[in-house]
């Protein structure tokens, strides 16, 4: 029998970087990092959801957030699917503190490959990472100097 999950997921950013939760020992799949965020209780709204969670887990308040996308991932060994509706969390007021005894760390897209986060959270890690690589692509090359043609100078009879 497979139990489903809704869950609300804020990917909190802070320029460059986002926001990196470490499971406590007291949690299931403990010691795993993942994108703060929790299940979304009957009657809310994944938003709502996604608000409550972020003030509950890390004591701040969302001023901006951004629906993302949703992912489903299926926890063969615990019989559990889940469905992960993402947010880029953009603006939010407090500095995020470890409320439920979790670790924090900001981290960029591609230093967060060399952690063990939670296997939901595999396919947005590579997304963050290829858009990473893209964006900073984009930026060398709007930074490069531009090639113009010569003028050519032509007599004026």
């Amino acid at each position: 029998m497979t139990d489903y999950m809704e869950v609300a997921v804020g990917i909190v950013w802070r320029g460059a970087r986002f926001l990196a939760s470490k499971r406590p020992r007291q949690m299931p799949l403990a010691g795993y990092w993942e994108f703060p965020g929790g299940k979304i209780e009957e009657g809310e709204s994944p938003y709502m959801a996604l608000c409550r969670e972020l003030e509950e887990e890390l004591g701040i308040f969302v001023q901006k957030a951004e629906f993302w996308r949703i992912f489903t991932h299926f926890y063969a060994g615990r019989g559990v699917e889940v469905r992960l509706h993402f947010f880029h969390v953009r603006a939010f007021l407090n500095e995020p503190a470890p409320l439920e005894g979790q670790n924090l760390h900001w981290v960029n897209p591609a230093e967060a490959k060399n952690m063990d986060f939670l296997p939901a959270d595999t396919v947005v890690l590579d997304e963050l990472r290829a858009g990473a690589i893209a964006q900073t692509d984009a930026l060398r090359k709007a930074a490069s100097p531009a090639v113009f043609p010569e003028k050519r100078r032509e007599k004026v009879l």
